[in-house]
C-alpha cells in the first residue's frame, strides 16, 4: 500500500552511516499532498483505514481514504463557495474533531493556508492572530467557551471573516457539519493561476510563544514529504499499521505525527478527542485498538510511568519515540523496565522536521537527542562562530546554502526582521545550545536564554533538572538562573512534587544534596521553590522566562 517507493528509490538501510549517505527523497514538479497522497490512496486503495478517531463518549469513526477523499471534495466546494482560494487563510481551531483531516486536505486542493491552532485561544490571543493572516475564515469546536471568544473577535478585529461551527447552530455562525453535507462531493482540480507549485505556502503554525510573542511559522508545500524521515526513520511506523501521537490537532506535532508522513509510508493514525489528558485512558485505547507505534512528549509518559503499566497489553506497540523536550533518563528507565521499549529520542522544531534523532541502527542513549538527520546540514557552532569540537558547547544550526534542506521553513510571515535574527550567512540558528560526543550524539544543554552562568560556569537546566527527576518526590521541575551579586546567578529549582510528599526545608535540603551526588556540586540548585504547578505554555512548554520574570519581580 505505501507510497514511500514512489519518493524514495532506497528506502530501507544497513546502518546510520548508509542512512546518511544514501537515502535521497524524489519530490515531482508542482507536488500537491491532496491529490498525489489521500486522492492516489482512494483510487489505488480505497478501503485502506486513514483514520481510526475515538472520543470520551465511546463514539468511534474509522474513515478509509475512499471516505477521505469524499469529504475532503465536499468540504472543498463548501469553502470555494465562500470565496476561498489560493493563498487565502483559513484558521482550523477544532480540538480531537475528525473534521480536521478532510478539513486540511480541502484548504491543500484549493491551496489556501491552514492556520490550525488550539481551541483554548482567547479574544486578545485571535485578534493577534487575525492581525497578521488576515484569515477570511475560522473554522472552530464548541468547547470551552471559544466560541464566546470569537465572538467577542469579531467586535474588536477591523476585518471581516466567515465563522463556522462543527456540528452545532449558532447565530452569526454556519454550521460547517451540515453545510459541508450538503455541498458536492464532484470537486474539479484549480488550475491556471490557481494551481499550485512546490514554492506556494501549504500550512502555517504560531509558534508557542515560550520567549515572547508567537511568531507565523510558514512551510511550503515539499513539507509534508520531508517528513518521510519523521514517520519512517525515527518513529518507524509500519505499513498497514497504526500509529499514535499524544497531540491535538492545534500543533505542529500533529503535522509531525498525525497526517503527513504517516499516510506516505502506508500507516494510519489514531485520534482520542480528550477532554482532559487522562493516562490510564490513553494506555486502555493504545491496547484496544492495537497500535503499533507511539509518540508522546516527557510530559506523557513522565504520567505513563506512574501507572500499573503491567494491567495493560501493550504487545502491540514495536516502537515508542519520544520528543517536544528533553527526556529525562530516569523516565527512560522506568519506561524500559516496565514494557520493555527503549524510548527513541527526537529534536526538532515548528520550523523544521525531524532534526536529530535516535535512528533505528543506533543505540538509545538516555538524555541524548540522538544524532542528525540526513539531507539536514546540521552542524554545532560554538561562541566564536565556528564548529564546535566534540564535547563543546554551541548553538544547534543548519547550514542552508549551497543547497536549500527539504522541510524547512519558508520564513516567519510578515516578520522579516524576526526571520532575519535566526537565519543569516546561509545558517539558521536553532537558538538551543547543544554539544556533540565522539560518536556524534547530540546531547541537549538548554535554550539560549536558560543556559546559566554562576560562579564562572555555564550550567544548562536540563542536566540539573534530570539529576531532580531522578528523586521519587520530583513529578516536575524547572531550573532556572537567580541574579546574585557574588556569583552572577544562582541555580534556583521550581518543583511540583508527587502526590505522597509535602513540602519542607527538610526535603528542601535531601533534594539539594541529592543533585550534589548525582551531578558536579557546583550545579545544586542554592534556591528550591515549591509550587502547585509550572507555567506552561498552551502548547505544554515550560515558560522559564516567566519564572525569571516572576523572580526578578520580586
Amino acid at each position: 500500500m505505501s507510497l514511500l517507493s514512489k519518493f524514495c528509490e532506497k528506502t530501507e538501510f544497513e546502518s546510520y552511516e548508509d542512512f546518511a549517505e544514501n537515502f535521497a527523497i524524489n519530490f515531482p514538479d508542482n507536488f500537491n499532498f491532496a491529490y498525489d497522497v489521500v486522492d492516489n490512496y482512494a483510487e489505488t486503495n480505497p478501503d485502506s483505514i486513514a483514520l481510526v478517531w475515538c472520543d470520551d463518549n465511546g463514539t468511534e469513526k474509522i474513515i478509509n481514504f475512499r471516505e477521505m477523499k469524499r469529504l475532503a471534495d465536499k468540504a472543498a466546494n463548501f469553502f470555494a463557495s465562500h470565496g476561498i482560494k489560493k493563498g487565502d487563510h483559513v484558521m482550523l481551531l477544532v480540538k480531537g474533531c475528525y473534521d480536521f483531516w478532510f478539513s486540511l486536505i480541502a484548504l491543500h486542493k484549493l491551496g489556501a493556508i491552514a492556520v490550525p491552532g488550539t481551541h483554548m485561544l482567547t479574544s486578545h490571543d485571535l485578534v493577534y492572530r487575525f492581525d497578521i493572516t488576515k484569515a477570511k475564515m475560522i473554522v472552530c469546536v464548541n468547547a470551552d467557551g471559544l466560541l464566546n471568544e470569537v465572538d467577542q473577535t469579531s467586535q474588536e478585529y477591523d476585518g471581516e471573516f466567515v465563522k463556522c461551527v462543527i456540528d452545532s447552530d449558532r447565530e452569526g455562525w454556519l454550521n460547517f457539519t451540515a453545510e459541508v453535507e450538503n455541498s458536492s462531493e464532484e470537486f474539479i482540480r484549480p488550475t491556471g493561476d490557481q494551481a499550485t507549485c512546490n514554492s506556494d505556502t501549504l500550512l502555517a503554525y504560531f509558534s508557542s510563544g515560550t520567549t515572547g510573542y508567537p511568531k507565523l511559522v510558514v512551510h511550503d508545500m515539499l513539507y509534508p514529504i520531508a517528513h518521510i524521515l519523521t514517520a519512517k526513520y525515527w518513529q518507524n511506523v509500519i505499513d498497514g499499521g497504526l500509529h499514535y501521537t499524544v497531540a491535538d490537532t492545534g500543533w505542529a506535532k500533529c503535522a509531525w505525527g498525525k497526517i503527513y508522513g504517516q499516510w506516505i509510508c502506508g500507516s494510519a493514525v489514531f485520534m482520542h478527542d480528550y477532554n482532559k489528558f487522562d493516562p490510564k485512558k490513553t494506555l486502555e485505547l493504545a491496547s484496544k485498538y492495537n497500535v503499533t507505534t507511539f509518540c508522546a512528549p516527557p510530559t506523557i509518559y513522565r504520567f505513563l510511568i506512574r501507572e500499573d503499566l503491567s494491567q495493560y497489553d501493550l504487545s502491540s506497540i514495536k516502537y515508542a519515540v519520544v520528543a517536544g523536550e528533553p527526556l529525562n533518563p530516569e523516565v527512560y528507565n522506568k519506561f524500559y523496565e516496565a514494557t520493555g521499549l527503549k524510548l527513541y529520542e527526537g529534536y526538532g522544531q515548528t520550523e523544521l522536521i525531524i532534526t536529530a534523532a535516535t535512528f533505528p541502527w543506533m543505540s538509545p542513549k538516555p538524555g541524548s537527542m540522538g544524532r542528525p538527520t540526513p539531507l539536514l546540514n546540521v552542524e554545532i557552532i560554538g561562541h566564536d562562530g565556528k564548529k564546535a569540537e566534540a564535547g563543546q558547547e554551541g548553538e544547534i544550526c543548519l547550514r542552508t546554502q549551497p543547497k536549500m534542506p527539504i522541510g524547512i521553513f519558508k520564513g516567519y510571515y510578515k516578520a522579516e526582521n524576526e526571520t532575519n535574527n535566526v537565519w543569516y550567512d546561509g545558517v539558521y540558528h536553532t537558538g538551543d545550545v547543544a554539544w556533540m560526543d565522539e560518536e556524534g550524539y547530540l546531547w541537549f544543554v538548554g535554550r539560549t536564554d536558560d543556559v546559566i552562568k554562576t560562579s564562572g560556569y555555564r550550567v544548562g537546566p536540563f542536566e540539573v533538572e534530570s539529576a531532580l527527576m531522578e528523586h521519587p518526590a520530583v513529578l516536575e521541575c524547572a531550573i532556572t538562573g537567580v541574579p546574585d551579586n557574588l556569583r552572577g546567578s544562582i541555580i534556583k529549582a521550581t518543583i511540583v512534587l508527587s502526590k505522597t510528599y509535602t513540602a519542607s526545608d527538610e526535603l528542601k535540603k535531601e533534594l539539594q544534596e541529592h543533585v550534589k551526588n548525582v551531578t558536579a556540586p557546583y550545579k545544586y540548585p542554592r534556591a528550591l521553590e515549591f509550587v502547585d504547578e509550572l507555567p506552561k505554555t498552551i502548547s505544554g512548554k515550560i515558560r522559564r522566562v516567566q519564572i525569571r520574570e516572576e523572580d526578578n519581580n520580586k
